[in-house]
C-alpha cells in the first residue's frame, strides 16, 4: 500500500472552531425524551425527572449547543403547550411522527437540562413557521427572554423561572422545502415570513442570532435556488443558514457510504458558494455563516414504514439505529468534514443525543450505554478546538459508485492554544492498513501522547444492551514523532485520533 502523506505548516489554517460544532439536537420524537433525556421514577432520575445516568454520558460526550424542539415536530409546536403545571398541560396529536406528545417535558425543563449538563449547553430553540408566523415568535422570545414586567414575561415567573432563558440562537422554522413539513412553503412564501420574523425579532432584541431554512438535503430539486430565494429576502436579518445530511449504504454500496464526506463537502462548498454569490448581488460585505444543524449516520429507508404503522402511541420506539464500527468511522469522517469547513461551519448538531440515531442508547428503568458513534464526537469535541491547520491529502484512491474516485485517507489536525496538535484520520479501506507519512513545519510538538483507534476485526461489531463495552477505542504502537515528522499506520476502516505534544 503506497503511503498517505501532507504537511502541517502553522502558516496556513483554514479558521478558528466555534464550540457549537460539537452540538446535537434534541426533538419529541420517539424514545430521545421520554425514557431518554427524562425518566421521572428512574433509579438515577433527579428531582426533575432528567436521568443522571444520561447526563453523565451527555457531560462526557462534550456537546455543547443542544437544537429543541425539532425536527419536523416543531411545525406543529404550541409553545404555551409546553409551560406551566405539567399536570395541566394538553395532550396533542403529533402529526410529524404520528405520536401522541404528552408535554410532561416542556420549555423549562429543556433549559433545566441544559443548566444541569453545564455553562458549556446553550440552548438552540426552533420556532414554528409552519402553522404559525411572526405573533407566536415574538410571543415565544418575550417570554423566553424578557427579564420581567410584562404579562408573558411575569407568566414565565409564575411557573416558577424567575430568570430569563436567555436564549440568542434561534431557528427560523426546520426544512421549509420538504414537501413532508406541516405548513410546507414555497421558497419566496418562507423567504418573506422568515425575513418578517427576524426584523421583528430583532426590534425585541438585536443581538439575537438567527438561523434561516436552507435545503433540507442536496439532493432536493430546489437545492441552491432555494437558498439564493431565501436568501434575497433575509441576507441582512440572518446569521446563518442550515443545511441537513443523513448517510447511508443503500443497496449494499459500502464503499460510496464509507466516502459520504465527499458528498458533504461538496454539499458545505456549494452552499458556500451560493451565499457568497447572493452576498455579491447585493453588494454587501457581510458573511452568511453556516449551521449543519442536522447530520448523522441514519437508516432512513427504515423509517417510513416504522412511521406509517403508528397508531398514535407515546415515545415509541422509532428511529433507534444500533450502530456498527463501520458507521463509527464513516461518522468520525462527517466530523472531519465540518472540521475542515470550520471557517464558514459554526454551527452543527448531531442528530440526535438519545435513543433516536443516537450516540447514547437507555432501556427504560434500566441503563444508559455509549453507541460505537459516541467515541468520534466526544475525542473530536474534547481535542478539536482552536485553529483547524490547511490539510492537502496525497492519499492513494480508490472507486466508488457515487462519488467517482475517493481518497483512502480522510484527515484535519487542529492546533490548540497551548501549541498541541490533534490529528484525526480515517481510513477508509476496509482490508488494508494505511501508512501516514506527516511532515510538521514550524509547529512545537515532539512526542506522541496518544495515538487512539476505533477499529475492529469485525466491522459490524456493535454496542448493545447485552454487551454495552463491546466496541471502545484502543492504542495503536508504533506511532512515532521524530525530527519534526510524523509515521503511523492507520488500520484497515479506523477513526484515529493523534495527539502530539
Amino acid at each position: 500500500m503506497r503511503t498517505a502523506r501532507f504537511t502541517l505548516d502553522p502558516a496556513f489554517t483554514v479558521g478558528t472552531v466555534d464550540p457549537r460544532l460539537f452540538g446535537s439536537f434534541v426533538e419529541h420524537l420517539g424514545r430521545c425524551v421520554y425514557t431518554g433525556v427524562f425518566e421521572p421514577g428512574h433509579p438515577t432520575a433527579d428531582a426533575d425527572g432528567i436521568r443522571g445516568d444520561v447526563l453523565d454520558l451527555v457531560r462526557e460526550l462534550g456537546v455543547t449547543a443542544v437544537r429543541y424542539p425539532g425536527g419536523n415536530f416543531v411545525s406543529g409546536y404550541r409553545w404555551e403547550d409546553s409551560v406551566g403545571p405539567a399536570e395541566e398541560r394538553p395532550r396533542r396529536l403529533d402529526l410529524a411522527w404520528r405520536s401522541t406528545e404528552t408535554n410532561r417535558f416542556g420549555l423549562s425543563e429543556y433549559i433545566s437540562f441544559l443548566r444541569k449538563i453545564g455553562p458549556q449547553a446553550e440552548p438552540m430553540m426552533a420556532l414554528n413557521l409552519g402553522t404559525r408566523g411572526v405573533a407566536e415568535a415574538l410571543q415565544l422570545q418575550e417570554y423566553a427572554n424578557h427579564p420581567g414586567g410584562t404579562a408573558l414575561s411575569d407568566l414565565r415567573v409564575q411557573h416558577g423561572d424567575k430568570d430569563p432563558f436567555g436564549i440568542r440562537l434561534w431557528c427560523l422554522g426546520n426544512e421549509m422545502d420538504g414537501p413532508w413539513q406541516t405548513g410546507h412553503k414555497t421558497a419566496a412564501e418562507y423567504g418573506r415570513l422568515a425575513a418578517e420574523t427576524a426584523r421583528a425579532m430583532r426590534q425585541i432584541d438585536p443581538g439575537v442570532q438567527l438561523v434561516a431554512c436552507g435545503s433540507s438535503g442536496r439532493s432536493m430539486p430546489t437545492f441552491a435556488e432555494w437558498e439564493a430565494t431565501v436568501l434575497q429576502e433575509t441576507y441582512d436579518l440572518v446569521d446563518h443558514i442550515s443545511l441537513h445530511a443523513y448517510y447511508e449504504p443503500l443497496d449494499g454500496d459500502v464503499d460510496s457510504f464509507l466516502a459520504s464526506a465527499v458528498d458533504m463537502e461538496t454539499f458545505i462548498e456549494d452552499v458556500v458558494a451560493t451565499c457568497d454569490h447572493v452576498g455579491a448581488r447585493l453588494k454587501s460585505r457581510k458573511k452568511i455563516n453556516l449551521s449543519f444543524d442536522e447530520w448523522n449516520v441514519w437508516y432512513m429507508s427504515r423509517t417510513q414504514e416504522q412511521v406509517s404503522a403508528l397508531d398514535w402511541p407515546e415515545a415509541p420506539r422509532l428511529l433507534e439505529d444500533n450502530y456498527s464500527v463501520m458507521d463509527a468511522v464513516v461518522l468520525g469522517s462527517l466530523l472531519i468534514a465540518l472540521l475542515r469547513h470550520a471557517d464558514r461551519v459554526t454551527v452543527a448538531c448531531l442528530a440526535q443525543l438519545v435513543n433516536v440515531i443516537a450516540p447514547i442508547m437507555t432501556e427504560p428503568g434500566g441503563p444508559a450505554w455509549r453507541q460505537t458513534t459516541f467515541f468520534p464526537f466526544a475525542q473530536a469535541s474534547k481535542y478539536g478546538r482552536g485553529q483547524v491547520l490547511d490539510v492537502r491529502v496525497d492519499s492513494p484512491t480508490y472507486d466508488t459508485e457515487k462519488y467517482g474516485e475517493a481518497d483512502l485517507l480522510h484527515a484535519t489536525a487542529v492546533r490548540g492554544e497551548d501549541g498541541t496538535v490533534t490529528v484525526f484520520a480515517v481510513n477508509r479501506s476496509r482490508t488494508e492498513p494505511l501508512p501516514l507519512d506527516v511532515a510538521l513545519n514550524g509547529l512545537g510538538p515532539t512526542s506522541v501522547v496518544e495515538h487512539s483507534v476505533l477499529a475492529d476485526a469485525d466491522s459490524d461489531a456493535r454496542n448493545t444492551l447485552a454487551e454495552p463495552g463491546r466496541v471502545v477505542p484502543h492504542t495503536a504502537e508504533g506511532t512515532t514523532l521524530d525530527g519534526g515528522r510524523l509515521t503511523a499506520v492507520l488500520e484497515p476502516l479506523s477513526w484515529n485520533v493523534i495527539r502530539l505534544a
